[in-house]
């Protein structure tokens, strides 16, 4: 028997400066894929809820393939390669990495590049709150108790320090995002009254990533959500447009990102991302 449930929510108006969004998924009786997990944005929280998730090849050469049942990821600038036999079930959670301090209780830049299990981080609470969700009968419930477990974790932090990273470095990542990742380091540097150098060293030590590399996340990041956006809407962007309207110099710059950050050209990653749930359910969610 097929199976296909999804389900989509954005977190209450408390926790929107640390969560981006959860969806929720469940197939079975489907053909076996392999799913590209691309750099983007956020960190990675996924609560599975049958069979583990299984990743074949983390954005980190040198970790191990693993599986997991409540996996943390960090920011990371090349494509893992989750598979699955036929099944896969979860609710994933995207953070924010100036959001990592407070539910995580480290700064984003710890977890830079690898998956790692809840527990690790979380330490039994990991476990208790997968039985919560495990337990809950619906999707609502399922988020509830998420989000449950995200407001208490924000509330319990203790002090500045905890819930947010210096406000230049939180500048600096708001302006990433405001501008889609067209502001140059110089031009952060100005904002924050800090030096270039300063800037780099204080934001890739909270968040693991440079300015620079941030920015180019985050561009490609936008320039994914739109090829995968404009199918589902009937239209087909052309490449050289969207590369325009992201920030790319030219196509060629655009299919750069895409063979650096996701391992292959646009036109695979489309063609391979419509047929995956989670790519289908996100490419909203801006």
């Amino acid at each position: 028997m097929v199976v296909d449930e999804h389900a989509v929510r954005r977190p209450r108006g408390g926790l929107r400066p640390y969560v981006a969004w959860y969806v929720g998924y469940r197939q079975a009786g489907i053909e076996p894929a392999a799913h590209r997990g691309l750099p983007s944005p956020w960190l990675t929280m996924i609560v599975t809820l049958d069979e583990p998730l299984v990743i074949a090849r983390h954005p980190d050469p040198g970790q191990a393939a693993s599986a997991h049942d409540f996996l943390l990821g960090g920011l990371h600038t090349a494509p893992a390669l989750v598979t699955h036999e036929g099944r896969q079930s979860g609710i994933q959670l995207a953070l924010t990495p100036l959001g990592a301090r407070a539910v995580l209780g480290m700064p984003a830049a710890e977890l830079a590049g690898i998956d790692v299990e809840a527990s690790a981080v979380l330490g039994r609470l990991a476990g208790e709150i997968r039985e919560r969700v495990l337990a809950a009968p619906d999707w609502a419930a399922r988020f509830d108790v998420l989000e449950e477990f995200l407001a208490g974790r924000v509330r319990a932090a203790p002090g500045p320090g905890r819930l947010a990273p210096g406000p230049e470095v939180g500048h600096a990542w708001d302006r990433l995002r405001q501008t889609h990742g067209a502001i140059g380091v110089a031009d952060l540097a100005a904002e924050t009254g800090w030096s270039a150098r300063h800037l780099s060293e204080r934001f890739r030590a909270e968040t693991g990533l440079s300015p620079k590399g941030a920015a180019r996340v985050v561009r490609f990041d936008r320039a994914r959500r739109r090829l995968l956006r404009e199918p589902s809407a009937g239209g087909r962007i052309p490449l050289a447009e969207l590369a325009v309207d992201c920030g790319y110099y030219d196509q060629a710059h655009l299919a750069r990102d895409f063979r650096d950050l996701a391992g292959c050209p646009p036109s695979v990653l489309l063609a391979e991302e419509l047929r995956n749930v989670q790519a289908a359910l996100r490419g909203d969610w801006e």
